[in-house]
C-alpha cells in the first residue's frame, strides 16, 4: 500500500509552499546542502507578472502566496518540515524534502520559454 499524500493534513495554502519550497532545494542556485542532509534556501523567487521560474519550471503566482505568509511558515516549521527565519530563508529538514502532498503536478507547470 502506497504512503498516505498528505497525512499531516497541511492545508491547501500550507502544500502549495511546501512544494515550491521542495523545488527550490532542487537547485543549487536557490538551495545549499547542509552536512546533516537539510538544505538551505536563500534564494526565494519573485514574481514578474503573473508567474515565476523554478529551474526549467513555471509557478503560477496565485500558488506562491504562502511564500510571504508568516503563518504558513510557522505552521511547516510546527510540523517539523521545515526550521523558518521568515522571510530571509528556509531549511528544508528531511522530513519535508520527503513529505507528499499530492499537489506537485498543480503547481508546477512545463515552462516555453
Amino acid at each position: 500500500m502506497p504512503p498516505k499524500k498528505n497525512p499531516l493534513k497541511l492545508n491547501p495554502l500550507q502544500c502549495k509552499t511546501l512544494v515550491l519550497f521542495q523545488e527550490l532545494a532542487r537547485h543549487p542556485e536557490s538551495g545549499s546542502a547542509l552536512d546533516d542532509g537539510e538544505i538551505f534556501l536563500s534564494q526565494l523567487p519573485r514574481p514578474h507578472g503573473n508567474h515565476f521560474h523554478v529551474g526549467h519550471k513555471v509557478v503560477m503566482s496565485k500558488d506562491a502566496t504562502g511564500l510571504d505568509n508568516q503563518a504558513v511558515w510557522v505552521a511547516l516549521e510546527r510540523k517539523g518540515l521545515i526550521k523558518a527565519a521568515f522571510p530571509m530563508g528556509v531549511t528544508m529538514t528531511k522530513d519535508g524534502l520527503a513529505y507528499d502532498t499530492g499537489m506537485t503536478d498543480e503547481i508546477l507547470h512545463g515552462s516555453d520559454h
